[in-house]
């Protein structure tokens, strides 16, 4: 595979050649906090980037970890190229030294950042890392990461540490930070931001833009400053190019980009390679439209958790591995939930034409503090997942999750209004689930969480436009609002997106983990299926469902798949049932 390829790359949407820092790392545990960047003993080893918690990592650390250090020598200064660190994501609160000097400090445990550690090099240096992670700290964006010593009810073991790719680019002072793109499949026009890491002048940006071997653009634009945005035309115009270019649920046709920032005197200062896709989403009369035109959604709840290595994919192929049985399955989304997923796997549904919906994890106890770790890692999630096509919708709460006492207290109201105004500002072009499940306050998709296991009665529920209305102002079976202000429907798309949760479980395993429900056997974890699908397919309002889930996930033995990810009825049954084709 290409070092290039988009899909092996740990940010597929500004590429350059890298060096990863996958590997074994010195490590200490430091529970008690007694360790300094100076005197910290280092007395054992890790595979990074697997948390210590799990076995691929080699520590398979029990109980709390408060703090963790990691240590590993980096490479001398290459020349007048500046080099620069990225850490895919650390949880919880990082802080970085290179040579003993102290370079960076990162708060969010679910996004990427970097910092140029050029001046810290000299000959050759030793990179330490140091990650706190409180697990008794209830108000940081946890997800599902449990706050016991054992995982319960719906919570996993914990991810502390260095849970995705770091890796290293050495590059020129003057070089391309950033690419932000927006193509119109109506206008056949791509919008494009290209953020440089300094000001520039004296040069020129080069874009380019293909689609498979046609060139579709080449542009070049003098740079004066440190942003620079453009607009390219694309395509001929006509009936082929207004479908053909475009991308679509189950046919990912990306845009391949090259940029090139070149001084006047011909030196060529940076090149990138990157991507895009002529596609838009919105919300019309209760319908998710992709390019104007209605999809159903047919999603499934992917938790992203393996036996072995936790939040971290095994590799690339456990990635692509997890996209064909979604798609062999009849699914048409996936619900990534209550994590941010590695960029490849993104990158990898942008290829397939895959409906993502990208969520934010949450905190478990309201307070201010949460409020403001929330309003400060949530842009961070939406930066990281704008430029993906794949994505269609944003969730930044789900099922009032840290923010319990909304429907009375105004300030979590506010916070809940407040996320979901970030996304539009920031992105703007995708539909938000505003706080996913019930209580909603405005966004353009009502998603709604119904675990009810009679096929028959869910039908009911769903059945018309009056039925779906009735159940958006009024009170949910557990007493909880639908949506705070009892607004109705008014336009959006109602969703079930969380129905099913059944287990396969036999009697022997009826202490071993749980599900919403119980099947006794293939045969009627397949027929439960099927009824309840059928009962989603059967409604004229719903604008989509999501299953859940896809895989079972430690404790919660309700998935499609096993842990291994082997099926547990016949896939092509599912995908049949999944489709509504019997």
């Amino acid at each position: 595979m290409h070092p290039l390829d988009a899909t092996a790359h740990p940010r597929p949407l500004l590429r350059r050649p890298w060096t990863p820092l996958d590997g074994v790392w010195e490590f200490a545990a430091d529970p008690d906090l007694t360790g300094t960047v100076g005197g910290v003993a280092f007395d054992r080893t890790v595979r990074v980037p697997y948390a210590p918690e799990t076995p691929a990592s080699g520590v398979h650390w029990k109980g709390p970890l408060d703090r963790a250090w990691y240590r590993r020598p980096l490479p001398g200064r290459a020349g007048d190229r500046r080099t620069v660190l990225h850490l895919g994501a650390v949880d919880r609160v990082c802080d970085v030294w290179v040579g003993g000097a102290h370079v960076a400090r990162h708060e969010g445990g679910y996004t990427p950042f970097s910092v140029d550690v050029t001046d810290a090099l000299g000959d050759g240096a030793d990179l330490v890392v140091r990650a706190d992670d409180d697990p008794l700290d209830l108000e940081a964006p946890r997800g599902k990461q449990d706050w016991r010593d054992e995982p319960h009810e719906i919570w996993y073991p914990r991810t502390t540490g260095i849970w995705r790719t770091p890796w290293l680019e050495e590059l020129c002072a003057r070089h391309i930070a950033d690419v932000q793109w927006r193509g119109d499949p109506d206008t056949l026009r791509v919008d494009v931001r290209v953020e440089l890491a300094v000001p520039v002048s004296g040069a020129r940006l080069h874009l380019r833009l293909r689609a498979g071997d046609r060139l579709l653009a080449d542009d070049a634009v003098r740079v004066d400053g440190t942003v620079v945005e453009r607009t390219l035309q694309v395509g001929d115009g006509g009936f082929d190019d207004r479908w053909g270019l475009l991308w679509e649920p189950g046919d990912g046709r990306l845009l391949d980009a090259e940029l090139a920032l070149v001084t006047d005197t011909g030196e060529v200062l940076d090149e990138v390679a990157s991507y895009t896709a002529l596609r838009s989403v919105a919300v019309d009369d209760g319908r998710v439209l992709v390019n104007g035109r209605p999809v159903p959604l047919r999603l499934v709840l992917d938790q992203g958790y393996w036996p072995d290595t936790g939040a971290t994919p095994p590799d690339v192929a456990a990635l692509r591995r997890d996209l064909e049985l979604t798609r062999a399955l009849g699914f048409t989304g996936v619900r990534k939930h209550q994590k941010t997923e590695d960029p490849r796997w993104l990158a990898l549904a942008d290829r397939v034409g895959l409906l993502v919906w990208a969520e934010m994890p949450s905190a478990h106890r309201p307070g201010p503090t949460a409020a403001a770790r929330l309003l400060r890692e949530w842009p961070e999630v939406v930066a990281a997942h704008r430029g993906h096509p794949s994505v269609v919708a944003w969730v930044p709460l789900n099922e009032s999750w840290g923010v319990q006492e909304v429907a009375t207290d105004p300030r979590q109201r506010a916070l809940v209004r407040a996320l979901a105004a970030t996304a539009e500002a920031l992105d703007g072009t995708r539909p938000v689930s505003a706080n996913d499940g019930w209580e909603a306050l405005g966004g353009s998709i009502l998603g709604v969480h119904d675990y009810a296991q009679d096929p028959v009665a869910l039908a009911a529920r769903y059945a018309s436009r009056e039925d779906v209305e009735r159940a958006a102002t009024g009170r949910r079976p557990d007493g909880r609002l639908t949506d705070l202000e009892r607004a109705g429907v008014a336009g959006r798309a109602v969703v079930l997106s969380e129905f099913g949760g059944v287990a396969l479980r036999h009697p022997a395993d009826d202490d071993r983990g749980w599900g919403y429900a119980d099947a006794r056997s293939p045969e009627d974890l397949l027929a439960r299926y099927r009824d309840q699908w059928a009962a989603v397919h059967a409604s004229s309002v719903l604008a989509g469902a999501c299953w859940t889930q896809l895989t079972d996930t430690y404790q919660e033995v309700n998935g499609l798949l096993t842990a291994e990810r082997v099926p547990k009825c016949d896939p092509d049954a599912i995908r049949r049932a999944t489709l509504g084709e019997g």
